[in-house]
């Protein structure tokens, strides 16, 4: 099927352009050209990359964890499409063994049937820091095991990102991980610079949440903030909620950090998507939401109800960052970090995953793979 959408700004993943014809066919980008042999939809508002969400928790009432199912990676696809996200990662905090392989089961076959938006998984657990656990439970905290390493290797997941802490996995652990496909992210992590250097030597590309979970940076222990930012080539991921990093500190990372480097996660909760401020449970605990702001009833945050378009909006207003680098911290740079360039950019070739902005910056229509998936 051949379509062509005539947007009144188009933004492209570099500039924007004025009254833009994008046609797509199976899926694709295939011209820029005004001309088509198709009548053309025009749409008010400004037409941008879909944004990727390489950390996404649940989302319309359903947490992943809970009985992972494509059912439930169904709902959360729906939930985020409404604020623009067209791929996502469904992320499995850390759990017992048999729910990870039921979530590897339930995204290995979401990604069979092209279920719309997912892109792979990520495993953010269980090989983590117990000082730096946050509201992961100590009692599924464990060291590396044959059976994870299987579950990791497995070659029907996607794009698979697992967030470990260095000083419980071995560098030649983390260059196995990398070898059989993983990208390797570093967080819930009390590691040193020294041992979070040496990951990063290993192979690791990524930092999880930065600031978040992790050993802070001090004038003669850099820890592992001082790390992420030091690196050149490591990506990180940022919540811009005004909760979980404060925004001195947020523009502090955007400086530090080479151009496309940091790019926005939501860390989303089940809560994203729905209307009312319901608590939920998460490994028996309760999950107070006041507002924007979700914390555990023993005082921890516990992750987010943010959504890809709010953390745009966030940076550009909190942060000062220019709307069109705050679309590419949503789109091109984590396309770049899982690999797959041809998201997250308008380029002939490209999938024509598109989110259409009205005049306050709301998500009026979400596609992916040129499929409208949500029209507000």
């Amino acid at each position: 099927m051949k379509q062509t959408l005539i947007a009144e700004r188009v933004f492209d993943g570099e500039h924007f352009h004025h009254n833009q014809a994008i046609t797509i066919e199976d899926g694709r980008i295939v011209s820029f050209d005004k001309a088509s042999d198709v009548e053309p939809t025009v749409l008010a508002g400004t037409l941008v990359p879909g944004f990727i969400d390489v950390q996404v928790n649940g989302g319309g009432g359903a947490l992943f964890n809970d009985a992972p199912s494509i059912e439930k990676i169904e709902t959360i696809g729906l939930a985020h499409a409404k604020f623009g996200t067209t791929g996502f990662l469904p992320t499995l905090i850390t759990d017992d063994i048999q729910v990870m392989h039921d979530a590897a089961d339930a995204v290995a076959e979401a990604i069979a049937l092209k279920t719309p938006g997912v892109l792979g998984i990520h495993f953010e657990g269980p090989h983590l820091s117990v000082p730096k656990k946050g509201v992961h439970p100590a009692d599924f905290i464990r060291r590396i095991s044959d059976e994870e390493l299987a579950i990791f290797a497995r070659n029907d997941l996607g794009t698979k990102v697992v967030t470990l802490a260095p000083e419980n996995v071995a560098p030649e652990v983390i260059r196995a991980l990398v070898e059989c496909g993983v990208r390797v992210c570093l967080g819930h992590s009390n590691a040193d610079y020294d041992t979070a250097v040496k990951a990063l030597n290993a192979g690791a590309t990524g930092f999880t949440h930065l600031f978040n979970a992790m050993s802070p940076m001090d004038s003669r222990a850099p820890g592992m903030v001082g790390a992420a930012l030091e690196s050149q080539a490591a990506w990180c991921g940022l919540i811009v909620d005004g909760h979980h990093v404060h925004p001195a500190s947020a523009k502090v990372a955007i400086a530090a950090k080479p151009r496309g480097k940091v790019m926005l996660v939501t860390d989303a909760m089940p809560p994203v998507g729905m209307d009312d401020d319901a608590s939920f449970e998460l490994f028996g605990t309760q999950v107070v939401r006041q507002g924007d702001r979700l914390n555990a009833v023993t005082g921890e945050l516990a992750g987010c109800v943010l959504d890809m378009n709010g953390a745009v909006n966030n940076s550009v207003d909190m942060l000062g960052v220019a709307r069109e680098e705050a679309l590419r911290m949503a789109s091109k740079y984590p396309a770049e970090f899982i690999g797959q360039r041809q998201r997250g950019i308008f380029t002939i070739g490209a999938k024509a995953d598109m989110v259409l902005l009205d005049q306050d910056n709301r998500v009026a229509r979400t596609y992916i793979d040129g499929q409208l998936i949500y029209q507000a």
